[in-house]
Order: C-alpha cells, then structure tokens, then sequence
C-alpha cells in the first residue's frame, strides 16, 4: 500500500532513497521562481544532493520556491501539503525506475496569495541566490532587437507602482530596493532558462524594467548585483497521472506531483556570485570562467535538435520523441542537421567532443521510458526557433555554410502551424502568439508561400534573402505536396 508523501512518513518508504539530514535545520538560502518540473529535476536536485552529502554549510542553501501566478496553485499547494517533498524518478532506457524523495524545498509560497512573504524571503540576509526558471519567453525580450520591452502588458501594474508585485522583474527590483535602502547586500540572480547568455538577459530586463521606476537604482543594479550565465541540461516532460501511478504502484509513494526525468544531468555555472554560492561543484555541476561555448553547443545542438524533430515527425504520424529517434529516415536527419549546420557554427568546447555529444543526443532522445511528447516539443515555437535555430540559419548564411535542413525545420513549423496534420486530424498549436502564427500559416497557402516568414518579429529580413526562402519554398512544397517523410529523404540526400 502506497504511503502519502510527508515528513513523519519518510520512514515507511523502502523503495526509494529519502533524505537523511535533518529538515528542520534547513534555512533558506536560495528563492527560486517557477517550481516546475524542470527545477526540481535540476537545481533542486543538486542542492539535495549537497545536503544528502553533508557538506559543510550545506543546510543554508535550501529553497523557498515560489508560484507567479494562480496557475501555480496547484503545485504550491501540493507541495506545501507534503512539506516541500516530492519524488524524482529517473527512468532508465531498460525500465528501471530509480526513485528519489528530493528535500531542497523548504517551503513553496504563491506569490499573488501573500506578496509581502515572497518579499521578506527575497529581503532576508539569509537569502543570497535568486533563481529563475520562468521560460523563455518569461525575460520579454523581442527575438529581432534582443532587447527587453517595457510596454509587455504584464509589467503595467508593477511599472505604475499599483500595489504590491505581479512579475518576476517587479519582485526582484522592490527586493533589491528594500535591500539596498536597509544596508542589506544584495543577492545574486542566477538564470536556469535555456536562453543564450541568460544571466545577460537577466541583467538587461531587470535594469532595464528598473530604469523605468527608478534610474539611480537601475545603476546600483548594474554595479552591484551579479548575474551569471549557465548552461543547463537534463530532459524533464510534463509529469502525468500514469507517472503519479507508477510513482503509487511500483514505488509504494502516494505523490501529488512527482517529476520524471532521464538519467543525464549537466549544469555547467559561471562562477560569478556577489554574496556566496552553494558549492555546487562537490555534486557534478561544472564551474567555469566562459559558459558561452557550452551553452552554444546545447542549444544548437540539443534545443535546435529537438525542433528538427518535432514538427517533422508529428506530421508524419508520431507522437513522441523516441519514436523519431527509432525511425531511420529521422535519425539520418538529425544527425545531419548536427553534423553540417549545427557543429560547424560552434567554437572549440573544452573538455567536450561534439561527434560525441551528438551521438549521444540521438541516445538520450530515444529513450522509451521518458516518452517526451512531441506535442510539448512543438510548444511556443516562437520563443524556440528564434533563439535556438535562427541563430544556426544566420552564422551559415553569413559564412557560406548549409541551410537546408534548418530551412526545412522552419518550414515544418510553418505547416504545422496550418493546424491540421497529414491525417487530416487537428493540431492544437500552443504558442503565447498563436493568433498571429496560424493566420501567417493560413496566409501562405493562399498567394504569398512567403507569408509565415514575412513577420520581422521573429525572422528578421529573412524573408528578404533569397538563398534562404529559394530552399524554403521548395520545401514547403514538398510538405504540401508528398508529406513530412519525402521531405526528409529529400533533405538526406543533400550535402
């Protein structure tokens, strides 16, 4: 019979290891925006880990996580009521399910619930790292100018000062305001989203969200606050209710909300912290002076991969990413993508073989167990391909490399946005610009193919270059006309 997850019941869990430090002398040293899954697979994961290995100074860097918005009730208060307890699972290629009671979270508070308690964790002396994981698409950075936009709509009320904090950005500069005014030093942000350069990113939307309220505070920010960059890494999908009744059945855990994930992890850190950092180094993450080769390598390798995949092997029929990564026609598109347009973009990455990582990628996709859904691969395109793809579409039209397979990958994305797959069954496109994605996609079937291409906010003049669109279209074509898989064939024979 299945225990429910709590503290007082850590005893009765023989099927999976719990920790065994003493909780109740945790305190916190790090407050995490957006306790989702792939925080809890990752930093929460390493942090547990440092405190399992009873490493000096360990218990001062748990976690208060916190939920922006009332769509994060449910987690919060699921974690809130198995005292901050959930399980990993990391599923292994041969069905292995290794389980682990992860004890990092300290408390998990929601923020529009009680303002004033995420700013007096965010305020304490105590807490010396802020961490974000608030999606790609959470920075409000326009994908053409790579600047912050202080006109977002999320950031009115907090911009007019009206009441207390709704945004990330309006939680960190209050908390650093109060900070700084009560002699209090300041923490460090450290961004954990898959972004290219996101403690720069960071940087640049919190001083620049605080330059609109307060200039002489933006330049204390600027001088005073660090923001280091990292590369982080380890496949997390969307926990579902056979994965809480696995967790149940097989694991003997009753787990409100259990996060799956693979057995790879990689988390490699700038080390650049105002205040102290966890020594996170003693558990596997990679301190390094340079992030940029690594986070390069991961997002065009891994991130663009991953877009290579979806959209073209959801509309040939599948639903899940080790699917693909069985079919043969898709591996060999993959691993071209890699090989000709991926790695040729990246610098020299210390300590790593790019031939290796790259098969390795193919391995880590096919995993059966994860059953990552194509469907969340293909989510927010437009915070995706800019970022991940575009820039590999960029570096090889300026240095005379090949596009075709990239130009094919944005092409799928522009027939899937179509909305409706090769079987003639809908497909239900999620993306926080959806309304103007599917009428571009709508657009080009009529008397302009180039009309999904012509939005400047995600592509750029790309339209204008007629190497890139001569491939496009003649791709687009192909999809219309034979299908996702005669398109990937027809890409396979090119090199």
């Amino acid at each position: 019979m299945a225990v429910a997850l709590e503290q007082s019941a850590l005893a009765q869990l023989g099927e999976v290891s719990v920790p065994t430090y003493d909780r109740s002398a945790l305190r916190t040293g790090v407050v995490h925006f957006g306790i989702g899954g792939f925080h809890r697979a990752h930093l929460a994961m390493y942090l547990d880990r440092l405190l399992e290995g009873g490493v000096d100074g360990a218990q001062e860097w748990a976690i208060t996580g916190v939920g922006l918005l009332d769509h994060d009730r449910r987690v919060v208060e699921t974690l809130t009521a198995q005292d901050g307890l959930y399980t990993l699972v990391v599923k292994h290629p041969d069905g292995q399910l290794e389980g682990r009671v992860v004890g990092s979270i300290r408390e998990a508070l929601l923020a529009p619930d009680d303002p004033e308690a995420v700013l007096d964790r965010l305020t304490a002396p105590t807490t010396r790292v802020v961490s974000l994981t608030i999606t790609e698409g959470g920075y409000l950075i326009n994908q053409v100018t790579g600047r912050f936009d202080p006109t977002h709509p999320s950031l009115a009320s907090d911009l007019a000062g009206d009441g207390p904090p709704r945004t990330a950005f309006g939680y960190l500069v209050e908390a650093l305001r109060r900070r700084r005014d009560a002699g209090t030093a300041p923490f460090t942000v450290m961004s954990c989203d898959n972004l290219p350069g996101n403690g720069d990113v960071a940087r640049h939307a919190v001083t620049t969200f605080a330059a609109q309220r307060d200039p002489e505070l933006a330049g204390w920010i600027e001088e005073e606050v660090a923001f280091p960059n990292a590369m982080v890494d380890r496949i997390t999908p969307v926990t579902t209710d056979e994965d809480r009744a696995t967790v149940r059945e097989q694991l003997g855990v009753d787990d409100g909300w259990p996060v799956v994930c693979e057995p790879f992890t990689q988390w490699v850190l700038e080390d650049h912290f105002v205040d102290g950092r966890p020594p996170v180094e003693e558990v596997g993450a990679q301190l390094v002076d340079d992030v940029e080769p690594y986070e390069l390598m991961k997002l065009r390798l891994l991130n663009a991969s991953h877009q290579a995949l979806c959209y073209l092997g959801y509309l040939a029929g599948h639903r899940y990413a080790h699917e693909v990564c069985s079919d043969e026609d898709f591996v060999t598109f993959l691993q071209g993508y890699m090989r000709d347009e991926g790695r040729p973009t990246l610098p020299e990455v210390p300590g790593v073989d790019l031939q290796e990582y790259s098969d390795t990628l193919v391995e880590r996709f096919a995993n059966p167990q994860i059953r990552d859904t194509l469907a969340r691969l293909c989510a927010e395109s437009s915070d995706r391909i800019p970022k991940w793809l575009l820039p590999v579409v960029r570096h090889n039209l300026e240095h005379g490399g090949e596009i075709s397979r990239s130009a094919l990958v944005v092409a799928a994305w522009a027939r899937y946005a179509e909305g409706v797959d090769e079987q003639g069954q809908p497909i239900e496109v999620v993306d926080h610009r959806r309304d103007r994605v599917l009428a571009a996609a709508q657009a080009q079937l009529g008397d302009d193919p180039l009309a999904f291409l012509r939005d400047d906010e995600l592509f750029g003049d790309l339209a204008q270059d007629e190497r890139f669109t001569s491939v496009y279209l003649e791709h687009l074509e192909v999809l219309h006309r034979d299908g996702a898989r005669e398109a990937v064939r027809r890409a396979n024979t090119q090199r």
